[in-house]
């Protein structure tokens, strides 16, 4: 069972439950200083907020602690020391990272058909623009295995973080930290997305910008409103997978009805 399949707000309360006992055994165990202590339970509680299942959820978990220890008054610390938590938060999901998608994690097998409809010639270059903890990734190279994947996240924890976790599951994939919307998508046969809607009409004017004829763009679960899908997959997840080959077609000019295909 996952930690998110637990009803809200039971995940909360577990998380923090985790950090006050973090909080208690580093206390007790080791003679690290105190403001040591406090950054890595908040590290803690940060990395566990990535598990909320939306921003507010992991702001709610990822603050929990450093509030809950200031408002106890067990504690007495500088003002300044307060910002600790803050500034990990920050540091995780940077500004620019939360007017996109903050977190939104790839189900594991929601992209097996996808070859079925937007199929690759061995060698083909595919990019997760915003890949987060590389779970995208993973998709992909599972739906792809002789693609040459890239990844490129924003925040830099969780770059590092995505190609550390690609390398121990066996992913090969390069991931570098940058804009997804400063990469030119141009050099890629396949564009890969999971971001809010509405983020998707700034994608679709970049790809109208630079995907070449014959490249794919896929977003999981959102619907790029304006254009004709070649197809959307059903997954079981119940997220769609939104499949647009370039040049797309308008939904004013378009004749074609998508493809509605149910995965096996």
């Amino acid at each position: 069972m996952s930690f998110r399949s637990f009803g809200w707000p039971l995940p909360a309360l577990m998380a923090w439950s985790v950090c006050w006992f973090l909080y208690s055994l580093l206390q007790l165990k080791t003679s690290l200083p105190l403001w040591a202590v406090l950054g890595l339970v908040t590290l803690a509680g940060v990395l566990l907020s990535l598990l909320g299942g939306t921003w507010w959820r992991r702001l709610v978990i990822g603050l929990g602690f450093p509030l809950s220890l200031f408002f106890s008054g067990a504690l007495s610390v500088p003002a300044w020391a307060w910002l600790l938590p803050l500034a990990l938060l920050a540091l995780i999901y940077p500004l620019n990272a939360w007017r996109d998608a903050p977190l939104f994690p790839t189900p594991e097998d929601a992209l097996n058909d996808l070859p079925e409809v937007a199929p690759l010639e061995p060698g083909a270059r595919v990019l997760d623009a915003g890949c987060g903890l590389g779970h995208g990734l993973e998709a992909l190279r599972q739906a792809y295995p002789l693609a040459e994947l890239h990844g490129v996240e924003w925040s830099r924890p969780l770059a590092w973080w995505c190609q550390r976790r690609c390398q121990g599951r066996g992913v090969h994939a390069h991931v570098e930290r940058g804009d997804m919307w400063e990469v030119d998508w141009s050099t890629y046969d396949l564009v890969y997305l999971f971001q809010r809607p509405e983020t998707l009409p700034r994608a679709m004017a970049k790809a109208e910008a630079e995907l070449r004829p014959g490249a794919w763009l896929v977003s999981l679960e959102f619907e790029a409103r304006g254009f004709k899908p070649t197809a959307k997959l059903k997954t079981d997840s119940g997220k769609p997978v939104w499949v647009y080959r370039w040049p797309a077609v308008p939904v004013a000019t378009g004749t074609a009805a998508p493809t509605d295909s149910a995965r096996r």
